[in-house]
């Protein structure tokens, strides 16, 4: 195999899944969010198995994405756009039936005039400054788009995943006062949400990265293994250098084995001369610069030559490796690539 083995563990997604609706209310309801194809990790797969957890509300950023939900979902479960009803999104919207999140008074009216009778939530601003209504722009339309009849009125935390900053309670206030005597159901908290209480958590929640078992959800289970296979190895000595640009250079005598995988596949640039592979639970440093298919490992300090190192796994998360490079395990997460063969396993990760 000349490719990474990418293991993919659903039926830790659904656990965590059950894991953070239960940190919620019987009577809140938990959605899920799958954009960017789940997160990197297939969203064909990954819906279809939050909807057999429980899920009934979900997620993504465009109604291009919305597509693949559809089809794996079928006509069942509502799919909400979170970048609302763009120019040229009303035939997707219409025939996917699909909630976009109005997050702006030409949104409200282009929907409204396009698609007349067709659902839609709205989106609200409560000083993210990223999308939705600011509260001068909701107060002018207020009366007109509770009229309409939404389905949902939703904002979102921008710093949720910092328990004591004291933007959350801030939000949560304007969020409060922007929706009070709106008859129509609320959602504000998203995974950091979720773990602030039960304050942030009104009729619906949407966890994401909990789900895919990275950082906020210190309780998540792992769900993703990735494993590089050994292309080849060499024994370098005193002075050699190893990789582009002669990054790293042998202080000593070592054995260098090159592994299938690069920045191609999704694995950063910020982990050359820096970033680690595991064999089994033994480090094994990264030499040089991650190139676009391959780098080099130093293994000198192994007793047998490895067929396959870790990248991902029990030893080094996604978090981890986001920590090394000074990033967020969103970002590890959504760009592992697609050359890797892909292993959807149940409980074996």
């Amino acid at each position: 195999m000349g490719t990474g083995r990418l293991q993919i563990d659903l039926d830790a997604i659904a656990a965590n899944w059950r894991a953070l609706d239960a940190k919620t209310a019987s009577s809140v309801q938990t959605g899920a969010v799958v954009k960017a194809d789940g997160y990197g990790l297939g969203v064909d797969r990954v819906a279809k198995t939050l909807a057999a957890a429980g899920a009934r509300r979900f997620f993504v950023a465009a109604a291009e994405e919305a597509a693949d939900v559809r089809t794996a979902l079928g006509p069942g479960p509502a799919i909400f756009l979170l970048n609302g009803h763009m120019a040229g999104d009303a035939d997707m919207i219409r025939d996917l039936n699909l909630i976009p999140l109005l997050s702006s008074v030409e949104q409200l009216t282009r929907h409204v005039e396009t698609l007349p009778g067709q659902s839609f939530g709205i989106q609200l601003d409560a000083g993210m400054n990223r999308l939705g209504m600011e509260p001068a722009e909701w107060a002018a339309v207020r009366d007109i788009a509770l009229t309409a009849g939404p389905t949902l009125i939703m904002s979102h935390l921008a710093c949720a995943d910092e328990p004591e900053h004291e933007m959350n309670a801030m939000q949560l206030r304007m969020f409060t006062e922007m929706t009070e005597g709106c008859d129509v159901p609320r959602s504000l908290a998203a995974t950091g949400g979720i773990l602030l209480g039960p304050d942030y958590h009104f009729d619906l929640t949407r966890p994401g990265i909990g789900l895919y078992g990275a950082r906020p959800f210190e309780e998540a289970t792992p769900v993703v293994h990735l494993d590089l296979p050994v292309i080849q190895t060499r024994e370098i000595g005193r002075g050699e250098t190893v990789g582009y640009g002669n990054s790293w250079t042998a202080d000593a005598p070592t054995r260098v084995a090159t592994v299938s995988g690069g920045y191609a596949d999704g694995i950063t640039r910020h982990l050359s001369n820096k970033g680690v592979l595991f064999d089994s639970a033994t480090p094994c440093p990264i030499l040089g610069r991650v190139s676009m298919d391959s780098i080099g490992i130093d293994i000198g300090h192994l007793d047998t030559v490895p067929e396959w190192l870790t990248l991902i796994g029990p030893h080094q998360s996604v978090d981890d490796i986001a920590d090394t490079t000074g990033t967020i395990g969103y970002e590890i997460l959504t760009q592992l690539g697609h050359r890797y063969t892909r292993d959807y396993t149940r409980g074996q990760s």
